[in-house]
């Protein structure tokens, strides 16, 4: 008995390493990509307040101040409501993002000196988030949809995978995403390739912190442009799950009134 139970172990064990091996690099990539989603599915809602800092090539900086709420949704992509508190040139700008699976986002941008609400093109998601090194299409939940994936290779407990945008008008050819197997797939590091698949920005996480035994929260997003020399840094607080959002807090009227 004891034989047969230990052949079966190693059947198992083999037919697992065999099945590892017969997939392709696309099926092993989108594997990995389906595992991140998994592993943070069920946050429900969040807040949190952070600090963006900006640096220009000639290494000076300036400082924001702004708050994010995010609304998980299964049946599709998240929703996300950014506001600007300061400094005062900027504050009440507020931008409101729906990621969808399938498809071209929504987002709409508020600009209290002119008190209305703006709708962004799909032509212009790739210009900068309020002059950051963020685009305006990195404001979107990472929905497993919207790219084609590729397994590149393995170091350590780290994977790295080619993710190539679905949108014909994403700014990017590919992005190339590391993986931390160990840590519930978090991210640890993308690195952006423009339209002619030169390397374009590089976002970097650190300072991770676990909530609820399940969800990793990196609070140091740290965006590098190669071609600009421009910097974003962005240091995140405490993140509160337990604000219990609905989708009537992520509205046009739920925009104009968190930007007055």
């Amino acid at each position: 008995m004891r034989k047969s139970k230990f052949l079966i172990a190693i059947f198992s064990a083999f037919f697992t390493v065999a099945v590892g091996f017969s997939q392709s690099a696309e099926e092993r990539g989108l594997q990995i990509a389906k595992a991140a989603e998994k592993a943070d599915e069920g946050f429900g809602s969040s807040i949190v307040e952070l600090k963006m800092t900006l640096k220009n090539k000639n290494g000076q900086t300036s400082e924001r101040f702004l708050t994010t709420q995010t609304l998980e949704l299964t049946e599709d992509g998240d929703k996300s409501l950014i506001v600007f508190e300061s400094p005062k040139d900027v504050k009440g700008t507020a931008t409101l993002t729906f990621t969808h699976k399938v498809g071209a986002d929504d987002q709409w941008l508020y600009l209290p000196s002119i008190k209305r609400v703006k709708r962004i093109s799909s032509n212009n998601k790739s210009g900068p988030f309020v002059g950051s090194e963020f685009a305006y299409e990195d404001l979107s939940s990472q929905e497993v949809e919207k790219y084609a994936y590729k397994f590149l290779k393995a170091e350590g407990e780290l994977l790295l995978v080619e993710q190539d945008p679905v949108d014909p008008k994403s700014g990017y050819t590919r992005r190339v995403v590391t993986y931390n197997k160990d840590k519930g797939y978090r991210l640890e590091k993308v690195e952006f390739y423009d339209r002619k698949n030169a390397l374009l920005k590089t976002l970097t996480y650190s300072d991770y912190k676990l909530y609820k035994n399940k969800f990793w929260r990196a609070l140091t997003f740290n965006m590098v442009n190669h071609q600009s020399n421009k910097e974003t840094l962005l240091n995140f607080g405490e993140y509160n799950f337990g604000a219990e959002l609905a989708e009537e807090d992520f509205t046009e009227v739920a925009l104009k009134r968190v930007g007055r």
